[in-house]
């Protein structure tokens, strides 16, 4: 597999995009994955990024899309949502992606009012009108594992049924490796992803809540995800997710770390190359 980075850990350092694109080249990356909205960036920076990445030889394999409307009561925003997520898959054709990566969101109200299997009729509804639109364009939808109580996707366990509810070639699913320790799912539970996932997250946590920390710097286990991801001969990317640094303006040794130390894990498991 490849080793990519989610330039949102850029983004969120205030980074210039170029700079964040060269850096990304620079440390040792085989691929980058875009968090970016269609609907507000300018041509300009929309043009910035293909060129930038063009130029560096390094392929934009993802795109990051949060659409929790997708699932919400009203058709409106259904809609709205629905044509959001057609405007990133456009990007991704553009960008020449393989995926676009989707979050769709959580239960409202406690499952309480609107039944919780409305709410999954819809996103998976939703979600398959998605998969119709994807395939046109030669490109796939990547279902976000949420570590969330309330998340409509949160266990192998849902991912499963949402993919095979479903039914689409273009809807497969994202391994996140942290998610999957904080929603207490075991390393072999993802045997039952096999032919189902298509993209990887890795990074670190501290147990208890969402961190998207480097490997290293938190409680995990990587080696039994490791193997079984390898098992399962995903012909993708695995990526690594930070978030916020906690000194931005060292950004560069923070994402120069989280490349090292997952070049090392995956190295060690046999998944780089």
């Amino acid at each position: 597999m490849k080793l990519g980075l989610i330039n949102s850990a850029w983004v969120q350092a205030e980074k210039p995009t170029a700079f964040g694109l060269q850096k990304t080249k620079e440390l040792g990356f085989d691929t980058v994955d875009i968090f970016v909205d269609p609907t507000d960036v300018d041509v300009r920076e929309r043009r910035l990024i293909k060129d930038e990445c063009d130029r560096l030889d390094l392929p934009i394999v993802s795109i990051a899309c949060v659409a929790v409307g997708l699932i919400d009561f009203n058709p409106s925003v259904q809609r709205f949502h629905v044509d959001r997520v057609k405007a990133y898959l456009d990007l991704a054709y553009e960008y020449e992606a393989k995926n676009v990566l989707l979050v769709i969101g959580e239960y409202i109200w406690q499952q309480e009012v609107i039944p919780p299997e409305e709410q999954w009729k819809v996103g998976v509804e939703n979600c398959r009108q998605l998969g119709d639109y994807a395939a046109e364009l030669g490109v796939q939808i990547a279902i976000e594992l949420e570590p969330f109580k309330l998340s409509l996707v949160n266990s192998v366990d849902t991912m499963v049924r949402f993919v095979d509810d479903c039914n689409h070639e273009a809807v497969k699913a994202n391994i996140d490796i942290s998610h999957l320790l904080l929603a207490d799912v075991a390393p072999e539970e993802l045997r039952r992803l096999k032919g189902k996932a298509i993209h990887v997250h890795i990074s670190d946590c501290d147990g208890k809540v969402h961190g998207d920390l480097p490997p290293g710097r938190g409680v995990m286990d990587f080696e039994p995800y490791l193997r079984e991801i390898k098992d399962l001969d995903i012909d993708g990317v695995i990526s690594i997710e930070l978030e916020y640094s906690p000194e931005p303006d060292k950004i560069v040794e923070w994402v120069a770390e989280a490349y090292r130390e997952t070049d090392k894990l995956m190295q060690a498991a046999g998944l780089r190359g």
